[in-house]
């Protein structure tokens, strides 16, 4: 009874941990479309992080001050399109225009969708388990 107890209360953290991950996403987004500032990225190079086994594109463009700004992408995986010397569209805050992200509509939607799926799974397992005890 204690492992099911904690089984499910690690299922409600980890669910209200991935709801709150897609709201501060949604936020961020809203502020980009809002506030952003685009600019055309090229991926200038694809790294392999030795726990991955797909590659991660590193993204350059040029802030508005035209200095190089490099980034990593913040949905990655296979099926995302970003091939080596790909053009890809940016949108950075002013202020932070290391923390980039690519704005495509599958960029965009990839990580909510999959942080708000992730939130609700957890949160279904949780249920699950306290109702079959």
């Amino acid at each position: 009874m204690t492992g099911e107890v904690i089984s499910a209360g690690v299922c409600v953290f980890a669910g209200l941990l991935c709801l709150w991950g897609g709201v501060r996403e949604v936020r961020l987004q809203a502020r980009l479309r809002r506030y952003g500032v685009h600019a055309e990225g090229l991926v200038v190079d694809q790294e392999q992080a030795p726990a991955d086994d797909f590659l991660t594109p590193v993204i350059e463009f040029t802030d508005r001050q035209g200095r190089p700004v490099r980034f990593r992408p913040a949905a990655r995986g296979t099926g995302l399109g970003l091939d080596l010397g790909a053009h890809v569209p940016v949108v950075y805050l002013p202020e932070q225009p290391e923390n980039a992200r690519v704005f495509t509509r599958r960029h965009r939607l990839s990580r909510i969708v999959g942080l708000f799926t992730g939130g609700v799974l957890f949160l279904g397992a949780a249920v699950l388990t306290t109702l079959t005890r």
